[in-house]
């Protein structure tokens, strides 16, 4: 059975476990303290970061790749089918510039030189709005049908909207939050959140 080291919030291992559930492998879930990370994680992934699934002799340690792996065993819903080029350009948008927008509004005490008022704006600027305007053509960022794109970026903006969430109500982003809403009710997140007791080598 793969074994997959992971940790509940973070939201690289969660992309990584919804498409995992998903495709309906099983997989032996290890649930890391990132205070004390296990010895058997960083013998096979050095890097020290989850998601990490091991999988037939093989070192997994990208969320993406995890994703992928997974939707080449099993694609139900047909999720890989989309436009590469687009789907490219929300994935780089979102694991670069964004999530770095995103740790400087969540963390502010770590950039005392950034007005955190222009880090949402630029967030806003950046990923939020060109999501709104596409979400208000579709119900998902493709089209018509969810993706796995949908799920590599929906931990993110979740996250990003638990920083201030009543800040994150008032923005003018409907289109957005009912997206963000349908995510979080889904059977599939709901079952990769439920909790693990910590793995001890």
């Amino acid at each position: 059975m793969p074994i997959l080291y992971s940790y509940r919030r973070c939201p690289y291992a969660m992309r990584a476990r919804m498409a995992l559930k998903y495709a309906g492998i099983q997989i032996e879930h290890r649930e890391i303290e990132l205070r004390n990370k296990p010895r058997s994680m960083l013998q096979a992934s050095p890097k020290g970061t989850v998601p990490v699934l091991l999988v037939e002799g093989k070192v997994i340690d990208q969320s993406l790749n995890i994703m992928h792996w997974a939707l080449q065993q099993s694609d139900p819903d047909g999720w890989k089918g989309v436009d590469e080029l687009l789907a490219q350009d929300w994935i780089e948008k979102n694991d670069g510039p964004f999530k770095r927008l995103l740790d400087q509004y969540k963390y502010p005490n770590r950039h005392p030189d950034l007005n955190p008022n222009e880090v949402l704006q630029s967030a806003i600027h950046l990923m939020l709005e060109p999501m709104e305007l596409t979400l208000q053509t579709h119900p998902f960022l493709m089209g018509a049908k969810q993706t796995w794109v949908d799920i590599a970026i929906f931990p993110f903006i979740r996250q990003f909207s638990m920083v201030k969430p009543e800040r994150f109500q008032e923005l003018a982003l409907p289109a957005l939050r009912a997206w963000l809403q349908l995510h979080l009710e889904s059977d599939l997140f709901q079952a990769v959140m439920e909790k693990h007791p910590t793995w001890l080598d």
